[in-house]
């Protein structure tokens, strides 16, 4: 692998040009009080580890000029998404149910299709490894993706 992209002939500015990506992430917003919806106790990119903060599912899209995000919805963590009355006094709508990460980003990129955004490859992080069905769902829209992978995974038997 080394040699193939360190000696290979080949065009950087060509595959660049060919290469769209619709890139998942997370985005992190450290709080300090409880009041702020979704504020819990997670894992915060801003801050590199576990704190308060808000989290939101962010689905953009990329080549090699520019990225652009398209989509961003706040995670409700499901202590939250349980409580009506705190649901309530944060104003939080009565439809909103608990969503993990993994179907928040799935739920973007098929209205991100049903909008008519050309497709790219999906990019995630190892947090959308551990949820199978956000793979198969991309698999069954016919999406080309790449996921990182958790180093506690393993191979199935």
């Amino acid at each position: 692998m080394p040699h193939f992209v360190a000696k290979a002939d080949w065009s950087d500015e060509a595959m660049l040009a060919a290469v769209r990506a619709w890139i998942i992430d997370d985005t992190g917003l450290p709080k300090k009080g409880i009041h702020s919806v979704g504020v819990a106790r997670q894992y915060c990119g801003q801050l590199g580890k576990q704190d308060k903060c808000q989290v939101a599912v962010t689905l953009s899209v990329a080549n090699d000029h520019a990225s652009l995000p398209i989509a961003y919805r706040l995670y409700l963590p499901e202590d939250w998404a349980s409580d009506p009355a705190r649901r309530k006094k944060a104003g939080v709508p009565d439809d909103s149910r608990f969503r993990t990460k993994p179907q928040i980003a799935l739920e973007q990129v098929w209205a991100a299709l049903a909008e008519g955004v050309a497709p790219g490859v999906v990019l995630a992080d190892a947090g959308y490894d551990v949820n199978t069905a956000f793979r198969t769902g991309l698999s069954q829209l016919g999406l080309a993706y790449v996921v990182g992978i958790q180093s506690t995974a393993r191979e199935p038997a």
